[in-house]
């Protein structure tokens, strides 16, 4: 089934929930890598450059993904946060070998459809969400290839040349290649992308 086009990023908790999440919705996904948000500056920093025309905020339906949601609501602002909701499904992801405390599914574990539902509910309240009215064309994101042409990745100064692009791009400094790389699909397109590249370099 087609999957549902966003205007604004979508927050999660972890690598497994965002590869379900991208299996029902067409937006730049981040993790909150769990609670490491609370201690990570940097990440902190990262959510609120990307939220500045809202985000959406997906965390499962136990009590640690509340307090990860209302942290995420103080960082952020809730004028800005668009809350999803899964049901609390008792059952454990099969990569566990334990359910979780509270014996309820992770986002990773509710399934396509159900995530796919909630994000509809979330639509049909908010309209305004959709990207071009959800009949865009497929992103054109900035790829890991992009990174390695442009020495901002395996290169011997590539840790210098993503802190430029970062500082060019309002993100903090000390950003991996692969969150820098996140971030840039959420904030900006590969015309964007391809133009702080060549002023950063003009400008070193």
């Amino acid at each position: 089934m087609e999957r549902i086009a966003l205007r604004v990023p979508v927050l999660v908790e972890g690598k497994y929930d965002k590869a379900a999440v991208s299996s029902a919705v067409d937006a730049p996904i981040v993790t909150t890598d769990g609670f490491r948000v609370f201690r990570d500056a940097e990440k902190r920093a990262l959510i609120r450059r990307i939220s500045g025309g809202g985000i959406v905020v997906l965390c499962d339906s136990d009590g640690a993904g509340g307090v990860i949601r209302s942290y995420v609501n103080g960082i952020v602002g809730r004028d800005l946060v668009y809350p999803v909701y899964v049901p609390r499904i008792k059952g454990k992801e099969k990569r566990k070998k334990e359910p979780s405390k509270e014996g309820v599914l992770g986002v990773e574990g509710v399934g396509t459809d159900v995530i796919r539902e909630a994000f509809r509910a979330l639509v049909s309240r908010n309209p305004q969400l959709l990207r071009g009215g959800g009949a865009s064309p497929p992103r054109d994101p900035v790829t890991k290839a992009d990174f390695y042409s442009d020495g901002l990745s395996g290169a011997p100064d590539a840790s210098q040349r993503r802190d430029l692009l970062a500082e060019r791009l309002g993100l903090p400094p000390g950003m991996t290649a692969g969150a820098l790389l996140a971030a840039v699909n959420v904030i900006t397109d590969r015309d964007g992308y391809r133009e702080a590249v060549e002023k950063t370099e003009k400008n070193g």
